[in-house]
């Protein structure tokens, strides 16, 4: 539970961020501290950090910190897919209960639930259901076979995106023929296709709603998010005073995530990736923890 008083306080403290700054004046304002330390401290130990957090109703910067830089984003970059998906729904070149077909050559281990289900088939709508909630590698790749990488690459650059981009499709193994990475962004980037879909900017409304409906059903709240309080497996509500939703990516060395969430007094769409050296356990906790650090200072800003 937030503790009210702790959150008063810090509050009363904060002051505007100008826009121009590329990284915040924390001696003006002490909101983002705990963060800037964290996040520092991970910096100091060779990690390679970009943050971004932009405010919900005007889009106006609030912290940031080498948010231009790009990084491997893993699953993040899954939302171009849904995008594009979202996209061609809208404009009825695809049908949400066309029924798609898996292959052996769609094969992916790791994060999903199709894997280890029977049905050989799924409608459209409910692949990008479950790489919505689960990331899921299996569904990712099906629905990739079926729009084609190249789609999801000129519908990223239509949106003006140039430091983000889904790279390839989800391998078992990466060999020197393949894309380094799932995917690549940009805190400032993704925070800003946050902002771009709450406002139904990213094509359309219906598409923009559509994404977020999808992404409403994400299971994992293990990075910045665990900070929220919120139930993994049913939070499509307001609990507390606080709505949120977002998109997260795991690999080896890499923790990012992106997302949304609103409270009683504002509202931020943020943006967080670490790439680090993931050499034991506790390298790996350093960096949930300091993940998680910043999901308080998001959580004690919107109340």
């Amino acid at each position: 539970m937030v503790e009210e008083a702790p959150l008063t306080r810090r509050r009363d403290a904060r002051r505007a961020v100008p826009t121009s700054a590329r990284h915040v004046a924390l001696e003006r304002d002490p909101s983002f501290r705990p963060s800037f330390r964290a996040l520092g401290a991970l910096a100091y130990e060779g990690a390679r950090v970009s943050v971004a957090v932009l405010e919900l109703d005007t889009g106006r910067p609030i912290f940031a910190v080498d948010e231009r830089i790009v990084l491997p984003t893993a699953s993040v970059g899954k939302i171009l897919l849904l995008v594009e998906v979202s996209a061609r729904l809208t404009e009825r070149r695809l049908s949400d209960f066309a029924i798609v077909d898996r292959s052996p050559q769609d094969a992916a281990a790791d994060s999903g639930l199709w894997q280890h289900l029977q049905a050989p088939a799924m409608p459209i709508a409910d692949l990008a259901a479950l790489v919505g909630a689960t990331s899921d590698n299996l569904a990712t790749n099906v629905l990739l076979r079926q729009i084609g990488l190249d789609a999801v690459r000129s519908r990223t650059e239509q949106l003006g995106l140039v430091r983000t981009a889904l790279l390839d499709v989800v391998r078992d193994a990466r060999g020197p023929d393949h894309a380094p990475q799932l995917s690549v962004g940009s805190a400032a980037e993704l925070s800003w296709l946050f902002h771009a879909l709450m406002h139904g900017q990213i094509v359309d409304r219906q598409t923009s709603d559509r994404v977020l409906n999808w992404l409403s059903l994400n299971t994992d709240l293990s990075m910045v998010a665990s900070a929220f309080g919120h139930d993994p497996l049913a939070h499509r509500g307001v609990e507390h005073n606080t709505w949120m939703l977002n998109k997260t990516g795991s690999d080896e060395g890499v923790r990012s995530e992106a997302g949304v969430l609103r409270g009683p007094r504002a509202g931020l769409t943020y943006a967080l990736s670490v790439q680090f050296e993931d050499r034991d356990l506790a390298s790996r906790l350093r960096v949930m923890d300091a993940m998680r650090t910043f999901g308080l200072d998001l959580l004690d800003w919107v109340h």
